[in-house]
């Protein structure tokens, strides 16, 4: 199996990798496919494939913030048991980053992640595949050291327009032993990472002063 970045949208590993996120996820939660040129090109977005005997059969896609120490898994996707393909991917993401805070002269905090609220996304099929239950999912990030950041959590929806997801919780895997974050420095990090967005539900926009005004968000078990 290969590790192997997607830095543009004419690579052909591309239009798999984007088939397969129509395929496993809501079409709230993909970005169209021509709007992914720039993401790709960015240097701070990792797109990365797991490629065996020439087909794409997982991808993680990730991104590291040298200015708040922090990281972000926007998703992994599984598309088949019995590879080792979510091993395969955490271990190369992990190096990756460390390689990445190595160049930059810094240590991580931590990673967040979105995690899919399994009771919240029920009647989500996933592609039918099994691997990607979100029930298997969140024990899977659980067993990785992955906690709920504790408070109501919204996103805006990846096709901008102004609705508000809400089947997700927003997680934290700490690389240190802490029991919270500050609330404005999770604030900070949402609106550097949803800019992207023009289109902000307001309960979104209401979340974010929420988290301003609040002093520090526990850590709880998934």
């Amino acid at each position: 199996m290969e590790y192997v970045q997607i830095n543009n949208i004419q690579n052909p590993l591309f239009r798999q990798l984007h088939n397969l996120m129509k395929e496993i996820f809501p079409a709230e939660e993909v970005l169209a496919f021509e709007l992914w040129k720039e993401p790709l090109e960015d240097p701070s977005i990792r797109v990365f494939v797991a490629v065996h005997k020439e087909e794409v059969v997982g991808a993680t896609e990730y991104r590291y913030y040298p200015n708040m120490n922090v990281a972000m898994t926007d998703f992994t996707i599984i598309k088949r048991e019995g590879l080792g393909i979510g091993r395969f991917l955490a271990a190369n993401r992990e190096a990756d980053l460390k390689q990445l805070a190595d160049q930059s002269g810094t240590q991580i905090l931590g990673m967040f992640a979105e995690i899919y609220d399994p009771y919240r996304a029920k009647d989500y099929s996933f592609g039918g595949n099994k691997v990607m239950d979100p029930f298997v999912r969140r024990e899977v990030l659980s067993h990785l050291g992955y906690r709920r950041l504790n408070f109501p959590y919204v996103h805006p929806s990846w096709e901008n327009n102004g609705e508000a997801v809400q089947q997700l919780d927003l997680c934290f895997l700490p690389y240190k032993e802490i029991n919270g974050l500050e609330g404005k420095f999770i604030a900070q990090f949402l609106q550097i990472y949803y800019q992207v967005l023009s289109n902000k539900p307001e309960k979104w926009l209401q979340m974010i002063k929420q988290l301003n005004e609040t002093a520090e968000i526990s850590l709880v078990e998934l």
